[in-house]
């Protein structure tokens, strides 16, 4: 198992099927498009692979400066792939952003997890995240 930053192309191909199992509103004939543009925006992909190089899982986060939590990371995907769930990705990706978030000084790592979404929920928990408050939204 290694973690790596798509960084090409060939990189984003690879995290197609996580990407588009976990949002499926995106579109497949736009993928790369879309996944440029987020990138652009400073999203950065960081994806997991099995002992055969497939892609087991992904995340996707970004460095904010918010004058309530200082420089933090914001986890925006966290995703596994069905067959692979129950054998430690998801909290190797999360070690991952640690990494991530002690080389560059960031004091603070927030996600936000659906309500229904409990496995997820005992994750975040077992890995030092709180319930800290309530995500507010509408569409415009």
């Amino acid at each position: 198992m290694a973690i790596k930053t798509a960084t090409t192309q060939e990189d984003l191909l690879h995290c197609k099927q996580p990407v588009l199992q976990f949002r499926t509103h995106l579109d497949p004939d736009t993928y790369l498009d879309t996944m440029q543009e987020v990138i652009d925006g400073g999203f950065t992909l960081a994806f997991i692979t099995d002992d055969a190089g497939k892609a087991a899982g992904i995340v996707g986060y970004r460095f904010i400066n918010m004058l309530r939590t200082g420089k933090t990371i914001y986890i925006d995907d966290l995703f596994v792939l069905p067959e692979y769930r129950g054998k430690g990705y998801a909290s190797q990706l999360l070690g991952h952003v640690r990494e991530v978030a002690t080389t560059h000084a960031v004091k603070q790592v927030h996600l936000d997890s659906g309500y229904q979404l409990h496995p997820a929920h005992r994750l975040y928990l077992n890995h030092g995240f709180i319930l800290n408050c309530l995500h507010f939204a509408y569409a415009v």
